[in-house]
């Protein structure tokens, strides 16, 4: 939704902004003579929403009619296209109306999806199950994104028949690995058959002790009994007492229990509180990707996982632990889109030689944003910091490659570091850093365009419409000409009218980081000309450089602040959020708004919220009837 359409309907009464027979209005001019009651394209009569009811009976159909209107797939080419601010106004009033009709009752719970560990739950699990340094993320093939754009999602984490035998494989690996590590071994041994002690009574304790853990809940009699017979099968095949409690092991990592975040079905008919121990899980799997520590599980026992005041002493000591430096990492390089950094969007080596020559530096800019996003969550700062900050996260690496004298400790200059920044360093908040700059600019060249796009859809989660098929290719520079700025070459794009009505919205916002290059060096001068930082959005407002920038997107703060609580509640809850979700949404910022911003505030919030506490119930299957012969 567009920034200044987005801003209006937030701000003002849904009736003082549009109405439904203007909506009707709009359908009629621009889609009703595909879409006639008598032989409607795609199947789809503009009867089936014409009444206001719709907006609540047929709310699916009313969002994929928007989207397609959105991203300006109808009407048709060779129809009349509406206006793009008339396109927006009707766009942003479905969205408005929707959400207004599916939040008249208050926040829901969600649906409960059990999912699949990705790649690197898996592997950060194994890790604190068994105290085993290995990853074992990258024995497996990369999860796709889904949901809110994370590789998290329910949606996506599908388990294959290859996958299956993959994490039969992984399994054997680790546990042969963990029998040659004294503190894994350890861990899991914490029986051996003795003087009054046989061995399937060793066994019977030792997967006692192993189960709780790997299945991260209690477990009974039930649960234990097939693997003491799997063991006693290995034993009766030769296997050794030991290798036979290795073998047995094998088959609990590979297990549905162990591979899958299950929980319990609610086949009440109403929503109920999450399974405590589910809630423990989720709680663990959001804040470090991994499982449940013992401390989580006690307070989990004792149902005091929904208690604000215990979590807000649970909450701190998480973020404290090492292990949170995952969810930073992986938070921030799939909103961000950072990670993308070692793949396509890797800054051109023959262009940059020295950045390609120095892997010290890229690892230190491509871990900057999430190091920076935990100690922002650590410290409990305001999460407007990600706009505007007087602190980063630097290295002597990066001293030099800002060109700044930064207030290090000098005896560990190589170690990331939270640290003031000089007045007027351009470098507060995430729209100074290398990895940002990095990945909204193509590999050897900046583009206005991207970064303002980026800025649009990361930051203020209001992304552009898609660019028609028919887009002109950027003018190349030719030889023997003089040398043009980014701005002129993108002169072309701006003056033809089709072009103009996107780039009015996109381009200011990009403007005004040109003083950056491709990774993120500060730059005065672009092909022997003054760089023109810059611009104007779509609503008039002027923007300057990037200190102008970071004004623009403080006036919108509220609107960074709902894109990243939809992120952050997407990503906790491994799914895409739904338009019920969005009710959420708006308690979450409105506590968040209303306690300075804190981040404790949003992650509390989202934890205590409807749809991550509550299990909505089970859908109650169709019954076919047979069919009559």
């Amino acid at each position: 939704m567009p920034l200044r359409w987005l801003n209006l309907f937030l701000a003002l009464p849904l009736s003082a902004q549009y109405t439904f027979d203007q909506g009707q209005a709009f359908l009629k001019t621009y889609c009703l003579a595909c879409h006639q009651p008598k032989s409607p394209a795609g199947g789809f009569a503009l009867q089936r929403v014409s009444e206001e009811a719709s907006l609540t009976s047929a709310a699916g159909r009313w969002t994929a009619l928007a989207a397609r209107v959105r991203n300006r797939e109808m009407p048709p080419k060779g129809a009349p296209m509406p206006p793009l601010d008339q396109a927006e106004q009707f766009t942003a009033w479905v969205d408005a109306s929707l959400r207004q009709k599916a939040c008249a009752d208050g926040p829901v719970a969600g649906p409960s999806m059990g999912r699949r560990l990705n790649r690197d739950e898996y592997s950060f699990t194994v890790r604190d199950l068994l105290d085993l340094h290995i990853d074992v993320a990258r024995l497996f093939p990369v999860d796709g994104a889904g949901g809110e754009g994370f590789d998290n999602a329910a949606e996506t984490l599908f388990l294959s028949p290859l996958l299956s035998e993959k994490y039969m494989d992984v399994a054997r690996f680790v546990m042969d690995a963990a029998a040659k590590e004294y503190k894994p071994r350890e861990r899991i041994l914490v029986a051996r058959p003795a003087k009054g002690v046989t061995e399937v009574q060793a066994a019977r304790t030792i997967l006692e002790n192993f189960l709780p853990r790997a299945f991260r809940r209690p477990v009974s009699k039930t649960d234990v009994e097939p693997y003491v017979e799997l063991f006693q099968a290995a034993r009766k095949h030769g296997q050794p007492f030991e290798p036979a409690v290795f073998y047995t092991l094998r088959a609990v990592l590979a297990s549905p229990m162990f591979v899958f975040l299950l929980e319990p079905a609610n086949n009440t008919g109403a929503p109920r509180p999450l399974d405590p121990y589910a809630l423990a899980s989720r709680i663990s799997y959001f804040l470090w990707g991994s499982m449940p520590d013992e401390l989580l599980m006690d307070v989990a026992a004792a149902g005091k996982l929904n208690d604000p005041e215990v979590l807000r002493t649970l909450i701190p000591r998480m973020l404290r632990q090492e292990r949170s430096l995952d969810f930073g990492q992986r938070f921030t390089g799939q909103w961000l889109r950072t990670r993308e950094l070692t793949g396509d969007k890797a800054p051109d080596a023959k262009l940059f030689p020295q950045f390609a020559a120095d892997e010290e530096l890229r690892g230190d800019i491509r871990n900057q944003p999430g190091m920076f996003f935990r100690e922002v969550m650590v410290q409990n700062q305001s999460v407007l910091s990600f706009i505007d900050s007087t602190h980063t996260i630097a290295t002597s690496n990066m001293e030099k490659h800002f060109d700044l004298k930064l207030p290090l400790r000098r005896n560990q200059s190589k170690q990331p570091q939270w640290v003031e920044l000089p007045a007027n360093s351009r470098r507060g908040g995430l729209l100074g850093m290398p990895a940002v700059l990095a990945v909204s600019s193509y590999p050897y060249r900046t583009s206005p365009v991207l970064r303002g796009a980026w800025i649009l859809d990361s930051i203020l989660g209001t992304p552009p419409a898609p660019p028609p098929a028919n887009v002109p290719e950027l003018e190349e520079h030719k030889e023997g000409a003089p040398p043009k700025s980014m701005r002129e070459r993108l002169s072309r794009h701006r003056a033809d009218p089709v072009c103009a009505s996107c780039h009015s919205r996109i381009d200011g916002l990009g403007f005004a980081l040109e003083n950056y290059d491709v990774i993120g060096r500060w730059r005065t001068e672009e092909s022997g000309k003054p760089v023109d930082t810059s611009g104007e959005l779509a609503d008039g407002t002027a923007v300057q450089g990037p200190d102008g920038l970071r004004q623009v997107l403080m006036a919108r703060k509220d609107l960074f602040v709902r894109n990243l609580t939809n992120k952050l509640l997407g990503y906790a809850l491994g799914r895409g959020l739904t338009l019920k979700d969005s009710c959420a949404v708006d308690q979450i910022v409105d506590k968040v708004r209303q306690n300075d911003y804190k981040a404790h505030v949003l992650l509390e919030a989202i934890i205590l919220s409807a749809p991550f506490q509550m299990q909505a119930p089970a859908p109650v299957p169709t019954r076919k009837e047979p069919v009559k012969k």
